[in-house]
């Protein structure tokens, strides 16, 4: 594998970093800024805001941009997002710099998966978009738990700031590993780009991300009270468990890249039907903390082994405009975080108890089975139509060629 992919990795590091951080920091955030826990949660929602709107709107007009300009200038403005979080006076400059931080987000992973392709043959592109969403899946293991600490120990300013440094070695490894002459511009232009996402299959991928990566955080949203009032387990060890969550979504990412080349659609179906049954046994996983620990290690595994063969499926269904296709999966990814952890949240008020959430995650899952299986149909149903157009025309050549030579 390119060693540039390193250099994409190192981007989803920080930027996997800064979105999952400030769940852990939102108490001191909270006492800081003299504002109460949920008026801070909206800071997580400032930053999912400015995934939905910047992945689609800042591939679209970056098109006929150079994609290593392109990924060094929204690293640029992930350093400047995180940068202004850590000088913020207060908490509305602070929202703001939140929303600009997640502006770029959605664009370099979108931008990120198509550079990652281009690098390396058709047989390994799902494993080189496995590489780059590899730092995704590691800040889960190493930088949130690494970045809370610092933000517990010097203040949360120093998190932001930690992490604009790392958006710096980002810039710094993009510069020096993607080849210039690799990444070449493409030719639609925005007009072309947003034309090839008026394609059913195209959105009934982006359907399925937004269903199979709903059942996810409809558990994940509220996986800290199952295994405190549910498994036993105290309060300080839930940091670790959610580490566990990000081993398991390592294992799972770098298993579905590789699975991926040698069936796309096969590890879509699969990853979807185990988060069926990981999210059905909950309830009774969650009875025990020894189980408890193993179900959200399957959780992270069974979700990520689909990441990869969705977000090379959105690509390819879109294949005059890649990076806005592929941008948008991000815009997805993020609408399945709200919209999932809202699913869950009303099975949790409904009184169905506490586990009651990954239920509900579980009948997301069926729901985004359903779509894989419609948008399979699809498919198929335009490759046989395909074939007909094309025995037609190879009938009536012939006929064409002996009225020409008489």
């Amino acid at each position: 594998m390119p060693l540039a992919l390193l250099a994409l990795a190192v981007g989803a590091f920080g930027i996997g970093t800064t979105e999952f951080v400030m769940m852990g920091l939102l108490p001191d955030v909270a006492d800081d800024l003299h504002i109460s826990i949920p008026t801070a949660g909206h800071l997580v929602s400032a930053y999912a805001l400015g995934v939905v709107i910047g992945a689609p709107l800042l591939a679209a007009l970056t098109a006929r941009m150079s994609r290593r300009t392109v990924l060094i200038a929204l690293m640029a403005l992930f350093v400047a997002g995180n940068a202004l979080s850590a000088f913020a006076p207060g908490y509305d400059s602070l929202l703001a710099a939140r929303f600009l931080s997640g502006l770029p987000h959605g664009a370099f992973f979108g931008v990120g998966a198509v550079v990652a392709t281009a690098m390396v043959p058709p047989e390994r592109k799902a494993r080189s978009v496995s590489l780059m969403f590899l730092g995704l899946t590691v800040a889960n293991v190493v930088g949130v738990p690494v970045a809370t600490l610092m933000g517990q120990h010097l203040g949360w300013r120093a998190t932001f700031l930690g992490v604009s440094a790392i958006g710096l070695a980002a810039i710094a490894s993009l510069a020096l590993l993607i080849p210039r002459d690799r990444v070449a511009a493409p030719t639609t232009g925005l007009r072309g780009e947003l034309a090839a996402l008026r394609s059913l299959p195209v959105w009934l991928a982006l359907g399925t991300t937004v269903a199979g990566f709903g059942a996810l955080f409809a558990a994940y949203s509220y996986v800290t009270p199952m295994l405190t009032d549910s498994a036993g387990f105290a309060e300080g060890s839930v940091t670790v468990l959610l580490a566990l969550f990000g081993v398991g979504a390592t294992a799972g990412n770098l298993l579905g890249g590789r699975l991926a080349d040698q069936s796309m659609r096969g590890t879509l179906f699969g990853g979807l039907a185990s988060m069926v049954a990981v999210l059905l046994l909950f309830p009774l996983l969650m009875r025990s903390e020894w189980s408890a620990a193993l179900a959200v290690a399957l959780l992270g595994m069974a979700a990520f082994v689909t990441g990869s063969p969705l977000q090379l499926m959105v690509m390819e269904k879109a294949a005059a405009a890649p990076s806005l296709a592929s941008s948008a999966n991000q815009a997805a990814f993020n609408l399945a975080n709200a919209g999932g952890a809202w699913i869950g949240g009303l099975a949790l008020a409904a009184g169905f108890g506490v586990t009651s959430p990954a239920v509900a995650g579980a009948a997301l899952a069926v729901l985004g089975l359903g779509v894989a299986s419609v948008a399979h149909l699809v498919d198929r149903r335009r490759e046989v139509a395909s074939a007909s157009v094309g025995r037609v025309v190879a009938a009536h050549v012939p006929e064409q060629s002996g009225a020409l030579q008489h």
